[in-house]
Protein backbone atom coordinates (compact mmCIF):
# COMPACT_ATOMS: atom_id res chain seq x y z
CA UNK A 1 0.00 0.00 0.00
CA UNK A 2 1.40 3.37 -1.21
CA UNK A 3 0.85 6.17 1.40
CA UNK A 4 0.86 10.13 0.24
CA UNK A 5 2.88 12.74 1.79
CA UNK A 6 -0.23 13.79 4.10
CA UNK A 7 -0.80 9.80 5.29
CA UNK A 8 2.52 9.32 5.42
CA UNK A 9 3.55 12.31 7.86
CA UNK A 10 0.31 11.40 10.07
CA UNK A 11 1.64 7.52 10.01
CA UNK A 12 4.77 8.99 12.01
CA UNK A 13 3.32 11.09 13.78
CA UNK A 14 1.50 8.97 15.51
CA UNK A 15 4.10 6.44 15.99
CA UNK A 16 6.30 9.16 17.87
CA UNK A 17 3.42 10.14 20.12
CA UNK A 18 1.86 6.04 20.58
CA UNK A 19 4.36 5.62 23.31
CA UNK A 20 3.73 8.77 24.81
CA UNK A 21 -0.34 8.25 25.13
CA UNK A 22 0.10 4.65 25.89
CA UNK A 23 1.63 5.65 29.15
CA UNK A 24 -1.38 8.15 30.04
CA UNK A 25 -4.60 6.64 31.22
CA UNK A 26 -7.57 8.10 32.36
CA UNK A 27 -8.95 5.72 34.62
CA UNK A 28 -5.88 4.31 36.60
CA UNK A 29 -5.14 1.17 38.86
CA UNK A 30 -6.32 2.80 42.61
CA UNK A 31 -5.85 0.19 43.92
CA UNK A 32 -2.18 -0.64 43.07
CA UNK A 33 -1.08 2.86 43.11
CA UNK A 34 -2.22 3.48 46.59
CA UNK A 35 -1.71 0.02 48.17
CA UNK A 36 1.44 0.75 50.07
CA UNK A 37 -0.21 4.02 51.62
CA UNK A 38 -3.94 2.05 52.13
CA UNK A 39 -1.65 -0.74 54.39
CA UNK A 40 0.32 1.44 55.91
CA UNK A 41 -2.51 3.97 57.20
CA UNK A 42 -4.65 0.99 57.51
CA UNK A 43 -1.98 -0.75 60.54
CA UNK A 44 -1.98 2.54 61.85
CA UNK A 45 -5.75 2.53 62.50
CA UNK A 46 -5.80 -1.08 64.26
CA UNK A 47 -3.55 0.67 67.35
CA UNK A 48 -5.42 2.61 70.14
CA UNK A 49 -8.56 2.14 72.18
CA UNK A 50 -12.42 2.74 69.87
CA UNK A 51 -13.68 5.75 72.14
CA UNK A 52 -17.54 6.39 71.23
CA UNK A 53 -18.58 10.18 71.50
CA UNK A 54 -21.17 9.12 74.85
CA UNK A 55 -17.84 8.29 76.69
CA UNK A 56 -16.10 11.92 76.30
CA UNK A 57 -16.38 14.72 78.49
CA UNK A 58 -18.72 17.87 78.07
CA UNK A 59 -21.64 15.31 76.84
CA UNK A 60 -24.50 16.71 77.10
CA UNK A 61 -26.81 19.59 75.20
CA UNK A 62 -27.34 23.51 76.20
CA UNK A 63 -30.83 21.54 77.44
CA UNK A 64 -30.03 19.01 79.32
CA UNK A 65 -30.68 16.29 77.11
CA UNK A 66 -27.84 13.65 76.90
CA UNK A 67 -26.06 14.24 73.17
CA UNK A 68 -22.73 15.71 71.66
CA UNK A 69 -21.36 18.81 70.36
CA UNK A 70 -22.55 20.98 73.43
CA UNK A 71 -21.22 24.39 73.28
CA UNK A 72 -18.30 23.81 76.07
CA UNK A 73 -16.75 20.63 74.19
CA UNK A 74 -17.78 20.55 70.71
CA UNK A 75 -14.47 21.01 68.99
CA UNK A 76 -13.68 18.02 70.92
CA UNK A 77 -16.53 15.97 69.13
CA UNK A 78 -15.97 17.29 66.37
CA UNK A 79 -12.49 16.41 66.29
CA UNK A 80 -13.13 12.35 67.42
CA UNK A 81 -16.36 12.41 64.81
CA UNK A 82 -13.11 13.18 61.52
CA UNK A 83 -10.97 10.53 63.47
CA UNK A 84 -13.41 8.25 63.55
CA UNK A 85 -14.40 8.77 60.17
CA UNK A 86 -10.89 8.74 59.02
CA UNK A 87 -10.10 5.59 61.09
CA UNK A 88 -13.15 3.48 59.51
CA UNK A 89 -12.06 4.69 56.06
CA UNK A 90 -8.28 3.32 56.59
CA UNK A 91 -9.61 -0.01 57.78
CA UNK A 92 -12.18 -0.59 54.68
CA UNK A 93 -9.08 0.70 52.20
CA UNK A 94 -6.86 -2.06 53.82
CA UNK A 95 -9.17 -4.90 53.51
CA UNK A 96 -10.63 -4.26 50.42
CA UNK A 97 -6.63 -4.17 49.08
CA UNK A 98 -5.77 -6.87 51.48
CA UNK A 99 -8.80 -9.09 52.07
CA UNK A 100 -7.53 -9.64 55.55
CA UNK A 101 -10.31 -9.76 58.37
CA UNK A 102 -8.24 -8.25 61.10
CA UNK A 103 -8.64 -4.89 59.23
CA UNK A 104 -12.50 -5.43 58.71
CA UNK A 105 -12.12 -6.41 62.85
CA UNK A 106 -11.08 -3.33 63.46
CA UNK A 107 -13.80 -1.31 61.89
CA UNK A 108 -16.30 -3.26 63.29
CA UNK A 109 -15.56 -2.28 66.60
CA UNK A 110 -15.71 1.09 65.60
CA UNK A 111 -19.15 1.13 64.35
CA UNK A 112 -20.16 -0.57 66.91
CA UNK A 113 -19.55 1.65 69.71
CA UNK A 114 -20.39 4.88 67.22
CA UNK A 115 -23.40 3.27 65.38
CA UNK A 116 -24.76 0.47 67.05
CA UNK A 117 -24.26 0.45 71.08
CA UNK A 118 -27.49 2.22 72.64
CA UNK A 119 -25.39 3.80 75.08
CA UNK A 120 -22.67 4.47 73.68
CA UNK A 121 -23.69 5.54 69.59
CA UNK A 122 -23.45 8.82 68.32
CA UNK A 123 -26.81 10.51 68.04
CA UNK A 124 -27.76 10.24 64.41
CA UNK A 125 -28.29 14.11 63.94
CA UNK A 126 -25.76 17.45 64.21
CA UNK A 127 -28.84 19.42 65.97
CA UNK A 128 -26.08 20.51 68.70
CA UNK A 129 -22.79 21.08 66.35
CA UNK A 130 -21.30 24.69 66.39
CA UNK A 131 -23.87 25.65 69.22
CA UNK A 132 -23.19 29.55 69.77
CA UNK A 133 -22.98 30.48 73.58
CA UNK A 134 -25.65 32.67 73.06
CA UNK A 135 -28.25 29.94 71.57
CA UNK A 136 -30.05 27.87 74.60
CA UNK A 137 -31.08 24.26 72.28
CA UNK A 138 -29.51 24.85 69.32
CA UNK A 139 -26.25 25.00 66.51
CA UNK A 140 -26.10 26.64 62.95
CA UNK A 141 -26.52 25.25 59.81
CA UNK A 142 -23.07 25.58 59.38
CA UNK A 143 -22.48 23.20 62.10
CA UNK A 144 -23.49 20.66 59.72
CA UNK A 145 -20.65 20.55 57.88
CA UNK A 146 -18.94 18.65 60.50
CA UNK A 147 -20.26 15.59 59.44
CA UNK A 148 -19.22 15.91 55.88
CA UNK A 149 -16.45 12.98 56.93
CA UNK A 150 -19.33 10.45 57.45
CA UNK A 151 -19.69 10.07 53.77
CA UNK A 152 -16.81 7.95 53.18
CA UNK A 153 -17.77 5.61 56.46
CA UNK A 154 -21.47 5.06 54.24
CA UNK A 155 -19.05 4.56 51.02
CA UNK A 156 -16.61 2.15 53.22
CA UNK A 157 -20.00 0.12 54.51
CA UNK A 158 -20.08 -2.15 51.20
CA UNK A 159 -15.99 -3.01 51.59
CA UNK A 160 -16.74 -4.22 55.56
CA UNK A 161 -19.76 -5.92 54.25
CA UNK A 162 -17.76 -8.35 52.21
CA UNK A 163 -15.93 -9.83 55.50
CA UNK A 164 -17.59 -12.04 58.13
CA UNK A 165 -16.08 -10.01 60.77
CA UNK A 166 -19.00 -7.77 60.00
CA UNK A 167 -22.32 -9.26 61.01
CA UNK A 168 -25.29 -9.44 59.91
CA UNK A 169 -26.71 -7.42 63.04
CA UNK A 170 -24.27 -5.22 62.82
CA UNK A 171 -24.51 -4.84 59.26
CA UNK A 172 -27.99 -3.98 60.05
CA UNK A 173 -27.05 -1.87 62.74
CA UNK A 174 -25.35 0.54 61.09
CA UNK A 175 -27.91 0.79 57.98
CA UNK A 176 -30.53 1.65 60.96
CA UNK A 177 -27.94 4.49 62.09
CA UNK A 178 -27.41 6.30 58.53
CA UNK A 179 -31.34 5.35 57.73
CA UNK A 180 -32.12 7.75 60.89
CA UNK A 181 -29.39 9.77 60.02
CA UNK A 182 -30.79 10.24 56.55
CA UNK A 183 -34.11 10.94 57.80
CA UNK A 184 -32.88 14.28 60.19
CA UNK A 185 -30.69 15.17 56.68
CA UNK A 186 -34.21 15.54 54.67
CA UNK A 187 -36.03 16.81 56.66
CA UNK A 188 -37.75 19.98 56.69
CA UNK A 189 -39.20 20.04 60.11
CA UNK A 190 -36.61 20.28 63.04
CA UNK A 191 -37.70 20.37 66.55
CA UNK A 192 -36.01 24.07 66.92
CA UNK A 193 -34.50 25.77 63.79
CA UNK A 194 -34.63 23.83 60.44
CA UNK A 195 -30.86 23.21 60.71
CA UNK A 196 -30.15 20.29 58.23
CA UNK A 197 -32.61 22.31 55.27
CA UNK A 198 -30.60 25.36 55.88
CA UNK A 199 -27.08 23.79 55.38
CA UNK A 200 -29.01 22.42 52.06
CA UNK A 201 -30.16 25.87 51.26
CA UNK A 202 -26.71 27.25 51.69
CA UNK A 203 -25.39 28.31 47.93
CA UNK A 204 -21.38 27.38 49.36
CA UNK A 205 -19.63 24.22 50.72
CA UNK A 206 -21.70 23.87 53.65
CA UNK A 207 -24.66 23.04 51.06
CA UNK A 208 -22.21 20.68 49.17
CA UNK A 209 -21.56 19.19 52.37
CA UNK A 210 -25.40 18.66 53.21
CA UNK A 211 -25.69 17.15 49.20
CA UNK A 212 -22.77 14.18 49.75
CA UNK A 213 -23.97 13.72 52.98
CA UNK A 214 -27.12 12.81 52.08
CA UNK A 215 -26.03 10.99 48.97
CA UNK A 216 -23.84 8.54 50.51
CA UNK A 217 -26.01 8.10 53.52
CA UNK A 218 -28.85 7.09 51.06
CA UNK A 219 -26.44 5.11 48.67
CA UNK A 220 -25.14 3.07 52.20
CA UNK A 221 -29.04 1.75 52.78
CA UNK A 222 -30.03 1.85 49.17
CA UNK A 223 -32.80 4.14 49.10
CA UNK A 224 -33.24 4.81 45.40
CA UNK A 225 -36.50 7.51 45.76
CA UNK A 226 -34.32 10.01 48.34
CA UNK A 227 -31.21 9.53 44.97
CA UNK A 228 -33.85 10.12 42.61
CA UNK A 229 -34.62 13.24 44.62
CA UNK A 230 -31.08 13.96 45.02
CA UNK A 231 -29.86 13.47 41.67
CA UNK A 232 -32.38 16.43 40.81
CA UNK A 233 -31.69 18.63 42.98
CA UNK A 234 -27.91 18.31 42.19
CA UNK A 235 -29.02 19.19 38.82
CA UNK A 236 -31.65 21.55 38.55
CA UNK A 237 -31.13 23.33 41.96
CA UNK A 238 -27.50 22.88 43.43
CA UNK A 239 -25.46 23.79 40.25
CA UNK A 240 -26.54 27.18 39.53
CA UNK A 241 -26.75 28.23 42.81
CA UNK A 242 -22.62 27.68 43.17
CA UNK A 243 -21.25 28.11 40.12
CA UNK A 244 -20.69 30.85 37.39
CA UNK A 245 -20.74 29.73 33.61
CA UNK A 246 -16.92 29.50 33.68
CA UNK A 247 -16.79 27.07 36.59
CA UNK A 248 -15.77 28.95 39.70
CA UNK A 249 -17.60 29.12 42.58
CA UNK A 250 -18.22 32.55 43.74
CA UNK A 251 -19.35 32.45 47.72
CA UNK A 252 -15.91 30.55 48.37
CA UNK A 253 -13.46 33.34 46.60
CA UNK A 254 -14.54 35.81 49.03
CA UNK A 255 -13.47 33.93 51.85
CA UNK A 256 -10.46 34.23 53.70
CA UNK A 257 -9.12 30.50 52.49
CA UNK A 258 -10.49 31.16 48.67
CA UNK A 259 -8.41 28.76 47.28
CA UNK A 260 -8.77 25.79 49.66
CA UNK A 261 -12.45 26.11 50.11
CA UNK A 262 -12.47 26.13 46.56
CA UNK A 263 -11.34 23.21 45.89
CA UNK A 264 -12.82 21.76 48.95
CA UNK A 265 -16.30 22.51 47.43
CA UNK A 266 -15.19 21.02 44.36
CA UNK A 267 -14.10 17.55 46.08
CA UNK A 268 -17.44 17.53 47.84
CA UNK A 269 -18.91 17.90 44.24
CA UNK A 270 -16.83 15.46 42.67
CA UNK A 271 -17.98 12.93 45.37
CA UNK A 272 -21.81 13.42 45.20
CA UNK A 273 -21.64 12.92 41.23
CA UNK A 274 -19.56 10.23 41.22
CA UNK A 275 -22.05 8.64 43.69
CA UNK A 276 -25.11 10.10 42.06
CA UNK A 277 -24.27 8.46 38.38
CA UNK A 278 -24.99 5.20 37.54
CA UNK A 279 -25.53 3.00 34.04
CA UNK A 280 -28.67 4.94 33.10
CA UNK A 281 -27.68 8.44 34.44
CA UNK A 282 -24.95 10.03 34.31
CA UNK A 283 -24.97 13.41 36.35
CA UNK A 284 -21.39 14.18 35.56
CA UNK A 285 -22.38 15.13 31.98
CA UNK A 286 -25.80 17.41 33.15
CA UNK A 287 -24.68 20.97 32.28
CA UNK A 288 -27.42 24.04 32.09
CA UNK A 289 -28.52 25.86 29.21
CA UNK A 290 -25.88 28.79 29.97
CA UNK A 291 -23.00 26.59 30.41
CA UNK A 292 -22.06 25.83 33.99
CA UNK A 293 -21.85 22.09 34.79
CA UNK A 294 -19.06 19.99 36.12
CA UNK A 295 -17.17 19.94 33.09
CA UNK A 296 -16.49 23.62 33.17
CA UNK A 297 -15.79 23.53 37.32
CA UNK A 298 -13.09 20.50 36.94
CA UNK A 299 -11.54 22.50 33.37
CA UNK A 300 -11.25 25.56 35.34
CA UNK A 301 -9.76 24.45 38.76
CA UNK A 302 -7.00 22.21 36.77
CA UNK A 303 -5.40 24.89 35.47
CA UNK A 304 -5.00 26.11 38.91
CA UNK A 305 -3.99 22.99 41.06
CA UNK A 306 -1.45 22.35 38.20
CA UNK A 307 -0.47 25.96 38.34
CA UNK A 308 -1.33 27.07 42.19
CA UNK A 309 0.59 30.48 41.39
CA UNK A 310 -1.77 31.08 38.39
CA UNK A 311 -4.73 31.83 41.16
CA UNK A 312 -6.25 34.66 39.99
CA UNK A 313 -7.64 35.67 43.72
CA UNK A 314 -5.69 36.42 47.13
CA UNK A 315 -3.87 33.59 48.71
CA UNK A 316 -5.11 32.02 51.56
CA UNK A 317 -4.93 33.33 55.20
CA UNK A 318 -3.10 29.98 56.06
CA UNK A 319 -1.43 27.12 54.66
CA UNK A 320 -1.60 28.81 51.09
CA UNK A 321 1.94 27.33 50.14
CA UNK A 322 0.80 23.69 51.54
CA UNK A 323 -1.94 23.40 48.97
CA UNK A 324 -3.47 21.75 46.42
CA UNK A 325 -2.40 18.01 47.47
CA UNK A 326 -4.16 15.18 46.09
CA UNK A 327 -7.51 15.81 45.36
CA UNK A 328 -10.03 13.29 44.60
CA UNK A 329 -12.01 15.70 42.18
CA UNK A 330 -9.11 14.97 39.70
CA UNK A 331 -9.34 11.02 39.76
CA UNK A 332 -13.13 10.82 39.65
CA UNK A 333 -13.24 14.10 36.72
CA UNK A 334 -10.33 12.10 34.79
CA UNK A 335 -12.68 8.70 34.73
CA UNK A 336 -15.77 10.49 33.97
CA UNK A 337 -14.59 12.65 31.18
CA UNK A 338 -11.36 10.44 29.65
CA UNK A 339 -8.88 13.30 30.70
CA UNK A 340 -5.42 11.46 31.45
CA UNK A 341 -3.91 14.63 32.25
CA UNK A 342 -6.45 14.77 35.40
CA UNK A 343 -5.22 11.91 36.70
CA UNK A 344 -1.69 12.32 36.02
CA UNK A 345 -1.45 15.29 38.17
CA UNK A 346 -3.72 13.58 40.91
CA UNK A 347 -1.17 10.54 41.07
CA UNK A 348 1.76 13.42 41.32
CA UNK A 349 0.51 15.31 44.18
CA UNK A 350 0.98 14.32 48.14
CA UNK A 351 -1.94 12.35 49.39
CA UNK A 352 -1.90 12.84 52.82
CA UNK A 353 -3.04 16.43 54.00
CA UNK A 354 -1.10 18.05 57.14
CA UNK A 355 -3.38 18.24 60.42
CA UNK A 356 -3.84 22.17 59.87
CA UNK A 357 -5.73 21.48 56.39
CA UNK A 358 -7.76 17.88 57.38
CA UNK A 359 -10.76 18.86 57.93
CA UNK A 360 -11.19 19.89 54.06
CA UNK A 361 -10.39 16.68 53.00
CA UNK A 362 -13.17 14.61 53.96
CA UNK A 363 -12.70 12.30 50.66
CA UNK A 364 -9.42 9.81 51.87
CA UNK A 365 -9.82 6.87 50.42
CA UNK A 366 -10.41 7.63 46.42
CA UNK A 367 -9.98 3.67 45.80
CA UNK A 368 -13.23 3.04 47.96
CA UNK A 369 -14.92 5.67 45.75
CA UNK A 370 -13.94 4.04 42.36
CA UNK A 371 -13.74 0.09 42.96
CA UNK A 372 -16.71 -2.10 43.04
CA UNK A 373 -16.62 -3.66 46.40
CA UNK A 374 -16.25 -7.37 46.79
CA UNK A 375 -18.47 -10.40 47.33
CA UNK A 376 -19.56 -10.91 50.99
CA UNK A 377 -17.25 -14.44 51.65
CA UNK A 378 -20.39 -16.77 52.88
Amino acid sequence: MRLNRREFAGFLGAAWVAPVLMGQTARPNVGAIERERMIRLGTAALEGAVVGIAEMPGVGSPGGKQDYFSSASFGAHREALRRMCVRVAALAGAYGVTREDRFAEAATRVLRVWCCGEKTRMTPHLRFARVEATAKDTGTAEGVIEGVYLAEVAVAIPFLAASPALTDEDLAGVKRWFTEYLAWLMAEEDSGPRIAALARDRRDRHGSSWMLQAVASARCVKDDTTLGALRHRFERVLIRAQMVAYGNFPAEIVTPNPYRNSLWNLDMLAGACELLSNGFENVWEYELQDGPGMRAALAYHFQYIAHREKWPYPADAAHFLELPLRRPALLFAARAYTRPEYADLWKTLPADPPEALAESFPIRQPYLWVTKPPFRVA
